[in-house]
């Protein structure tokens, strides 16, 4: 169950290195009002949400942890408001400017989240 945990962990990280990097890469563009939802920041999104249901379960039913149920819970609301963003908006041309600031605003709400809340 460790290494299941500890794998999922790995892929969490990469889910959230795709999301921020996909917004990254996009910031000269969206000054430039010409940003779009690139597909790094679509499949961060959903690896983040999969590995981050999947975490919690296995963490739960191999008692490998305490869980703060509040702490998941914001970041999961946060998570699936940034889904929601990126998903209505990954097949249009250009997106408004806000719409990308704030996956970018939110997706560092989700990792302050997780480092600070002790």
């Amino acid at each position: 169950m460790d290494l299941l945990r500890n794998i999922l962990l790995i892929l969490h990280f990469v889910g959230l290195a795709s999301l921020l990097g996909g917004f990254l890469v996009q910031i000269k563009a969206i000054i430039a009002g010409k940003g779009t939802i690139v597909a790094a920041m679509f499949h961060g999104a959903l690896t983040q949400l999969v590995t981050g249901v999947l975490l919690v379960g296995v963490i739960e039913m191999g008692s490998l942890g305490h869980i703060d149920n509040v702490k998941i819970g914001i970041k999961l609301l946060v998570l699936i408001v940034i889904t929601v963003l990126v998903v209505m908006n990954r097949k249009k041309p250009s997106v408004a400017s806000w719409v990308l600031w704030a996956i970018g605003a939110l997706t560092l709400v989700n990792i302050v989240v997780a480092v600070l809340w002790k």
